[in-house]
């Protein structure tokens, strides 16, 4: 299956979740959703605050739940879909083929990297697509600083955050567990990312796959390593 055939698979997967979302949830009970996840969201236009717990105290809120609901969810998700889009985007046109393959790798990394960026955009757009049809606001792209100085800190920081993708996903998911068609949706996005990790994971010279269970993370815990990367 080739790569826009995936994409289009891809993309019937969440317009059949939006389409069973929006029959089973009133626009009122969606917008209201929409307003407490996108509420911290408006104040000062951070990106950060994708990650906030919502107010305890709105009845949307579960006090052990950091999410209000799915659309806040997916606007978590694509906060980290927008930082991993721009890192490559303009890492990969900072450094050029000619920082990959004077790390001694073959002028098909420098490919295959180009294919990782395409991915992240990819999650990007549909993601986006996704929440406005549900009634939300997504989030959008902030500006970062993701301090590496050459092309081998490219591929460091890289694998930092595709590790950092995959086990926020994982942790996220427990959130979508009643919402069945977008978290499997939600899935096909994790298994991208362990794939990227895997393969940077092996560019950076580690064990592509070191344990046999993969950690998930708490938004707290991924807030805490997202948050030097992005300046607003």
């Amino acid at each position: 299956m080739n790569t826009l055939e995936n994409q289009t698979r891809f993309e019937s997967i969440l317009e059949r979740a939006v389409e069973t979302r929006l029959a089973a949830v009133s626009r009122r009970s969606l917008l209201r959703s929409s307003v407490l996840a996108g509420g911290a969201l408006a104040l000062g236009g951070s990106v950060r605050s994708a990650f906030a717990r919502q107010d305890a105290g709105t009845p949307e809120a579960d006090d052990a739940a950091p999410f209000a609901g799915p659309i806040d969810v997916l606007n978590y998700a694509l906060t980290l879909e927008h930082l991993e889009a721009a890192f490559y985007r303009d890492g990969l046109a900072a450094i050029g083929e000619a920082g990959i393959t004077g790390l001694g790798f073959q002028a098909s990394v420098f490919d295959w990297l180009n294919e990782i960026g395409a991915h992240e955009a990819s999650h990007v757009t549909t993601l986006t697509d996704v929440i406005t049809q549900l009634g939300g606001t997504p989030v959008q792209e902030g500006v970062y600083d993701f301090g590496y100085a050459d092309a081998a800190g490219f591929l460091q920081v890289a694998l930092a955050l595709e590790d950092t993708g995959v086990a926020a996903y994982g942790g996220a998911a427990q959130y979508l567990i009643a919402e069945d068609q977008l978290l499997t949706a939600a899935l096909t996005i994790h298994g991208v990312e362990a794939r990227h990790a895997a393969y940077l994971a092996i560019l950076n010279g580690q064990n592509p796959f070191p344990d046999a269970f993969n950690a998930p993370l708490t938004p707290a815990e991924v807030l805490e390593i997202a948050t030097p990367f992005i300046q607003q």
